[in-house]
């Protein structure tokens, strides 16, 4: 979000902007995209409870992913 037009609207955008196809969480803030596209038109009260609920949202996307080993497991399987 550009700072200098909304200087008043706290965001929780940290600009890794990639929704979890399985949560539908952005793996960045941990917003759902509905949530990030209404951002702006929220109230401050709505803004401030998603937030608090965002903390548990991402640790719930790094606890529900695993690596599958990458290209070090890749090359090891050959």
């Amino acid at each position: 979000m550009d700072d200098t037009r909304f200087p008043d609207i706290e965001t929780p955008c940290v600009k890794i902007c990639v929704v979890d196809p399985e949560t539908g969480f952005c793996i960045g803030c941990g917003r759902t995209r509905m949530e990030i596209a209404g951002w702006i038109g929220m109230m401050p009260t709505e803004r401030r409870t998603i937030m608090e609920s965002l903390p548990e949202r991402v640790s719930t996307l790094t606890l529900r992913k695993s690596r599958k080993g990458g290209r070090r497991a890749r090359l090891a399987a050959e």
